[in-house]
């Protein structure tokens, strides 16, 4: 709050930020029942995760350690800069990785900031591969001359997640829907993906998603129509992707303009 008060000076708007700090969080547990926690309010620290205004509070305190970072003089002595993303961040060096870690974590303390041990750790690139803002980054091959490069590609975590989403839409609880609500749906979600995930190596991750989603759909429509069977006779890909419209990610990226960064 005090970082907020020194840029705001409403006490309506700081009263209302004050609140949705320490308003109750609903949580899945293990079991995957929903349970109501206030850990920041009893707690006194941290933001709602989830929360649309959790980036913007973690950019606020986060700069204090950007800034940090270069006042003290670890990013010119260590070689070492910060990409960063609310609270996500990556330092990138060369062969003071150790040293940069220990700099991190002791600017953190002071901070009274928690580091996530499970998603802190070394990571040497291209030898090793590390999973940042969704994509993982490592060493890649072109499909075309197979000549290695450092590049990015969506995570496996992404892609599991958005299949399991995928399922749920398609489960049985939904066979009400027309053929055309479904796939619109479908196609939601599939365009909003893609237009986070559509840089660096994609085709791997695009084909698992397809053909996923593919399947799930006949599946649903097997169910909804009474058919046995697979369906891929009844309902072909040209059935699916033509007459239904469903989104075709593969396809999709071909067409899409090619654009600079």
């Amino acid at each position: 709050m005090q970082c907020v008060a020194r840029r705001v000076s409403d006490k309506a708007i700081l009263h209302l930020v004050k609140q949705w700090l320490v308003a109750a969080v609903e949580e899945e547990d293990a079991r995957n029942q929903t349970q109501r926690t206030t850990r920041n309010k009893d707690e006194g620290q941290g933001s709602p995760q989830g929360s649309p205004i959790s980036p913007l509070l973690a950019n606020l305190y986060m700069r204090r350690f950007v800034l940090g970072w270069k006042v003290l003089g670890h990013e010119q002595r260590l070689q070492a800069r910060i990409v960063n993303y609310a609270d996500d961040f990556v330092l990138c060096c060369r062969g003071t990785a150790v040293t940069a870690m220990q700099a991190m974590r002791g600017m953190m303390t002071k901070l009274k900031l928690t580091v996530n041990q499970t998603k802190t750790h070394v990571c040497q690139v291209p030898e090793e591969s590390f999973d940042f803002l969704g994509y993982t980054f490592g060493r890649w091959y072109s499909a075309k001359t197979g000549r290695a490069y450092i590049g990015t590609s969506p995570s496996k975590t992404k892609v599991l997640r958005l299949c399991r989403r995928i399922s749920e839409l398609t489960s049985c609880r939904w066979e009400l829907l027309d053929d055309e609500e479904m796939v619109g749906r479908l196609n939601c979600v599939l365009h909003g993906w893609s237009r986070y995930f559509s840089r660096g190596s994609v085709s791997r991750a695009y084909r698992s998603v397809d053909r996923h989603a593919r399947i799930r759909l006949r599946q649903w429509l097997c169910r909804k129509h009474k058919l046995s069977g697979r369906g891929t006779t009844r309902y072909s890909l040209r059935y699916v992707y033509d007459t239904l419209g469903l989104v075709e990610l593969q396809v999709q990226r071909r067409n899409l303009p090619c654009t600079k960064v």
